[in-house]
């Protein structure tokens, strides 16, 4: 009963909420796992800065956004997402949320890749979903500039929120300031954003081909549909159309039988004018 009734809570969340409740349970996870089995776990999901590194393990590049390092970075990732997936979800469909928050992973994860060939910063890693928040935020921001939210007490626009939030991402490279890959990554994901809301304004939907790379990818863990059955009731209706004519004879012969024993037994004209209609065309068929 229990976990019939999470199914359902988890069926009722919209696509930004589950996504929050997927990257819970995944830190939570992850976490056990770490401590429980080995520290190294953690390891095979983490994006690697090194190129030789990713190319060992290339499902690290959506694999990261999973992960968080510690309960705050969570907490302030899964707060912005709602509250941006929420505005973004009151314009477009899932699958546009899902372009945006995985292409936005993608995109700062390869922002970052290029931090090793740039800054040689081989031995660092990356992990977090703030490229995905900040490309679904950017976006939101970028699609709707002046539509005003709440801050605490007092209301400010969008756009302002979106160029606070890169601001502080540049002062921090520009400063030298800790998590230079991740600020990086945060940029990668703000591009994505801005691009995808910019393109999608003037009619233009870039995130099209993933889409369908994603539908042909769910196709493939499809059954398909089993052609045996549609033989069978083809063969069955074929045997009952076969039984029917089979009756359908036997009868119309046990009927000339019977007229035929009549006539044997009290003459032609004993007959009905309906068993005359019937024998003679009968005759005629044969």
């Amino acid at each position: 009963m229990a976990s019939g009734g999470l199914r359902y809570q988890y069926a009722r969340l919209n696509i930004a909420e589950k996504m929050i409740a997927i990257n819970v349970i995944i830190f939570i996870a992850i976490g056990l796992l770490t401590r429980l089995v080995s520290p190294a776990i953690e390891g095979w999901f983490v994006l690697p800065a090194n190129l030789t590194n990713f190319l060992s393990q290339p499902w690290s590049l959506v694999s990261y956004g999973f992960l968080h390092s510690g309960i705050l970075h969570l907490l302030w990732n899964m707060y912005v997402l709602y509250i941006s997936g929420r505005i973004l979800l009151n314009l477009f469909d899932n699958k546009r949320f899902i372009n945006v928050y995985f292409l936005g992973i993608m995109l700062g994860g390869m922002f970052f890749l290029l931090t090793d060939a740039l800054f040689l910063q081989s031995n660092s890693v990356l992990l977090g979903a703030s490229a995905g928040v900040m490309a679904v935020l950017i976006f939101v921001c970028t699609y709707i500039p002046n539509q005003e939210i709440r801050v605490i007490f007092f209301n400010v626009k969008l756009w302002q929120v979106g160029l606070f939030v890169v601001l502080i991402d540049l002062l921090q490279i520009s400063s030298g300031g800790s998590n230079f890959g991740g600020r990086i990554a945060h940029l990668g994901g703000a591009l994505l954003g801005y691009l995808y809301a910019r393109q999608l304004m003037n009619g233009r939907d870039i995130g099209e081909g993933f889409s369908k790379f994603l539908d042909g990818l769910a196709n493939m863990f499809k059954s398909k549909e089993k052609k045996a059955p549609l033989k069978t009731v083809y063969k069955n209706k074929a045997s009952a159309s076969r039984i029917k004519v089979k009756q359908d004879k036997d009868s119309h012969q046990h009927q000339i039988d019977t007229i035929l024993d009549k006539i044997s037994k009290s003459g032609y004209e004993s007959l009905s004018k309906a068993e005359k209609d019937f024998l003679f065309k009968a005759g005629k068929k044969d």
